[in-house]
């Protein structure tokens, strides 16, 4: 059975994935941005091995992250779920970016980079991907810009989608791919949208338990789907890897 780390899995896809792992035989642990919802996460889920408990909105919580995730040992898979909506003002962290791009786009890289490298990475992209800036500037909204929400969504979505195959094309020992979970009713989704969180969650539980076929993929329902353009780039990949490492000062192991 797998160890698996799943960012962002106190509700929504996240947790449901957890549930689905942890009925599988597999060794979960979750996490939360604070105590109150690492207790929820508990109690929804008490198969899992722990809790890891983190803001990852900062710089500094990500590297925190990064050391707790260290402490328990090297993940069979890490999934990196956790994640901001597009319904939300102009928020920037106290390293002065904003909220959507620290916690959608900038905490997988640090994540990525500074724990030990597992047999699998899954990021969790959308569909609002393909409408992403495909330029990567101002990916931080840090020039003063007028605060598009919807966009910094999308943006952050296709940031996940490049960093995948970022690190599929640098890691050939690790299987790197992005899902599409599809626009499903949780928290972020809202009410009405069409899909359910268990179908939402199926695609990232059937690659955590190392069902794909290899590596460098965006998966929508199990299946290949095509991608923005820019996240095949590879002088875009590099371009995001490099404005992450200056962003955090966190490089990019080769």
């Amino acid at each position: 059975m797998s160890r698996v780390l799943i960012t962002g899995s106190a509700d929504g896809i996240g947790l449901v994935a957890a549930q689905s792992l942890i009925k599988q035989g597999h060794h979960v642990y979750l996490h939360a941005r604070n105590e109150q919802r690492a207790s929820h996460a508990k109690e929804a889920a008490p198969g899992a091995e722990a809790v890891l408990v983190s803001d990852i909105s900062t710089i500094a919580g990500m590297k925190h992250l990064a050391s707790e995730a260290n402490n328990v040992g090297a993940f069979d898979t890490v999934i990196h779920n956790a994640g901001v909506g597009y319904d939300l003002p102009l928020r920037k962290t106290s390293d002065g970016i904003s909220t959507v791009f620290a916690v959608n786009s900038l905490a997988p890289y640090v994540l990525t980079s500074l724990m030990h490298k597992p047999k699998r990475l899954v990021y969790t992209s959308s569909g609002l991907h393909s409408g992403g800036d495909g330029s990567l500037k101002d990916v931080a909204w840090t020039s003063g810009r007028s605060w598009n929400g919807f966009q910094a969504y999308s943006d952050s979505k296709l940031h996940d989608v490049i960093l995948a195959f970022a690190v599929a094309r640098s890691w050939k020992d690790v299987e790197s791919n992005a899902v599409d979970p599809g626009w499903v009713a949780t928290k972020m989704g809202g009410a009405g949208a069409p899909g359910t969180v268990d179908a939402g969650a199926d695609t990232l539980s059937w690659l955590a338990d190392g069902k794909g076929s290899g590596s460098g993929q965006l998966y929508k329902s199990r299946k290949p789907t095509q991608p923005h353009a820019a996240a095949q780039e590879m002088d875009k990949q590099e371009q995001f890897l490099n404005i992450c490492e200056q962003l955090s000062g966190v490089p990019f192991p080769r």
